[in-house]
């Protein structure tokens, strides 16, 4: 049964809702209101990863996530970092995070899959051609799909190497990410191709411009929400693991639906 991955964001600039959970008490509040509604797991992050985004120091990064992951881990929810800085990593599981989310694979830092492996916490591997500010000029592929399978394979390949067992790694196609439109659907099509690589898979849409492109450049929230859902209802029966979302009452609504239907 796939799981619902709730999104904290803790940063003044995220696309959809920068700045509102600034605050750690704040974030903390969502982040509990999120696990109520039915999140399985909290994705706790200081660092907007919108396209054209500018990284952000590790200390400030920091400031921002660590009193949030703890309060939360000391609940005993499941909390995962959303980082690609490997000292935040460590802060993060130090502070009781049990998964890394990097949407860089391990590119962006390359101490990454060391200190993963040596804090014992799981890593989700997001497929990633560069940093946001510059990332659709790099959205150029033969195939699509056999590229993204084989780029995800290579990061799968080098946290193996660097001690992460297979059994703690997590694949992202990180949809949006470094694709235009439609590059991202035929990608979305393939899901249970990557369950070939032997992880499990999170797949994240969610408000994302593709889906806005798809019902109306002009869609709000509210229609995001809904097309996020639906395309979590076709991950969860291609074989995902988790879905991460903004909006888990009408994710879990749709999940509910697909599979009283399919019962």
């Amino acid at each position: 049964m796939t799981l619902v991955m709730g999104i904290v964001n803790v940063t003044p600039d995220s696309f959809s809702d920068g700045g509102r959970f600034l605050d750690p008490d704040v974030a903390i509040a969502h982040a509990r209101t999120l696990h109520a509604q039915g999140a399985d797991l909290l994705d706790v992050g200081g660092e907007s990863t919108r396209p054209g985004a500018d990284r952000v120091a590790p200390r400030i990064e920091q400031q921002r996530v660590l009193p949030v992951v703890a309060a939360l881990a000391s609940e005993g929810l499941y909390v995962s970092v959303d980082t690609m800085n490997a000292t935040t990593a460590r802060a993060a599981v130090a502070a009781g995070a049990r998964l890394v989310n990097d949407v860089s694979g391990g590119l962006a830092d390359p101490e990454m899959l060391a200190a993963v492996a040596e804090s014992g916490a799981e890593i989700a591997l997001g497929h990633w051609r560069g940093p946001s500010a510059e990332m659709y000029a790099r959205a150029e592929y033969d195939d699509v799909v056999a590229d993204v399978i084989a780029e995800l394979g290579e990061r799968v390949d080098a946290a193996e190497a660097a001690g992460i067992p297979r059994s703690r790694l997590i694949v992202d196609p990180g949809i949006g990410f470094g694709k235009r439109g439609d590059q991202n659907w035929r990608v979305l099509r393939a899901l249970p191709r990557l369950g070939d690589l032997g992880c499990r898979v999170l797949v994240g849409t969610s408000r994302k411009r593709f889906l806005a492109e798809t019902i109306g450049a002009d869609a709000d929230l509210d229609r995001r929400d809904l097309a996020t859902a639906v395309t979590s209802a076709l991950a969860d029966r291609a074989g995902a693991w988790a879905v991460r979302v903004h909006d888990i009452p009408t994710t879990r609504d749709a999940l509910a639906v697909a599979r009283a239907w399919e019962a």
